[in-house]
C-alpha cells in the first residue's frame, strides 16, 4: 500500500470512528440522516473519497442505510449492527497468536449448548428445517463452494431453534470472522462426505431426543473441523 493509500484509509477509519460515537452518544439517533457530502468534506476536511469509504464501511457494520440518490440515514438497533460494531475489535484479535483458537472455542461451547436444546425442545417444524437443510449438504458433497454455504445453512438453524434475536446475529458474526479462513480451506468431495457424515449424526441424535449423545457429535465434529483448518494454516 502507498503512502498515500495508507493515508487515505486511515482517514476513512478515523471519520467512521467519529460518527459510530455519535451513534452510540445519540447524537445521531435512528432515522436521522446523515449530513451531505459536500457538508461533511468541508467540516471534516477530507476528501470525497474517504467520505464515500467512510460511508460504505458503517453501511457493512449496519449502522447506517444507505439508497442511491438520498442521503444515507442511521439505522435502527440491531443485534446485527451490534456484532458488526465489533467487528474491527475481533479482527485484531484473529491476528493475535490463538486469536482464531480463542474464538473457534468459544463457537463450540456455544453451538454444544444449542444441540442439547435442540435435542430437548426442537419442534417439528424445527426438525424438518434440518432435515431439509441436511439433504442439500448432502447434495452439495461434490461441489465445495455449495457445500460450505450449505454447511453453513445447517449450523444457522440451531441457532434460530431456540427463538432469541441474539443467536442468529451471533452465528452471522462468527460466519464473516472466521470465513477467511474456512473459504480459503482446500476442501475436497471426501473431506465434504465426512463433514456430511458429521452433520447427519447431530441430527440422528436431535431427533432421538439425547441431548448427551447429540453433544458429543457436535463437539467431535468441530473438533475435526479445527484440526482441518488448523494444519491448513500456520499460527492460529
Amino acid at each position: 500500500m502507498t503512502d498515500k493509500a495508507a493515508h487515505k484509509t486511515r482517514a476513512a477509519d478515523d471519520l467512521v470512528a467519529q460518527f459510530e460515537q455519535q451513534i452510540l452518544d445519540g447524537v445521531l439517533k435512528a432515522g436521522a440522516a446523515l449530513p451531505p457530502e459536500r457538508e461533511i468534506v468541508e467540516g471534516r476536511g477530507v476528501s470525497r473519497t474517504v467520505v464515500r469509504e467512510a460511508l460504505r464501511i458503517l453501511a457493512s457494520k449496519g449502522l447506517i442505510i444507505t439508497q442511491p440518490g438520498y442521503r444515507p440515514i442511521v439505522a435502527e438497533p440491531g443485534y446485527d449492527a451490534a456484532a458488526g460494531a465489533v467487528e474491527s475489535v475481533v479482527t485484531q484479535l484473529l491476528v493475535q497468536p490463538g486469536g482464531v483458537r480463542n474464538l473457534f472455542d468459544f463457537r463450540i461451547r456455544m453451538e454444544a449448548s444449542l444441540v442439547r436444546d435442540a435435542a430437548l425442545k426442537a419442534t417439528s417444524g424445527d426438525i424438518a428445517r434440518l432435515e431439509m437443510a441436511l439433504a442439500d449438504n448432502f447434495a452439495a458433497i461434490p461441489n465445495s463452494a455449495a457445500f460450505y454455504a450449505t454447511d453453513t445453512a445447517f449450523h444457522a438453524i440451531l441457532y434460530d431453534i431456540p427463538q432469541n434475536p441474539v443467536l442468529p446475529a451471533i452465528h452471522k458474526a462468527y460466519t464473516q470472522w472466521l470465513s477467511g479462513h474456512w473459504s480459503k480451506m482446500p476442501r475436497l468431495p471426501s473431506r465434504n462426505q465426512l463433514n456430511y457424515d458429521a452433520h447427519k449424526a447431530i441430527f440422528d441424535e436431535i431427533l432421538r431426543r439425547d441431548p448427551d449423545k447429540a453433544e458429543a457429535a457436535l463437539r467431535e465434529h468441530m473438533n475435526f473441523a479445527w484440526q482441518q483448518v488448523s494444519t491448513t494454516f500456520e499460527g492460529l
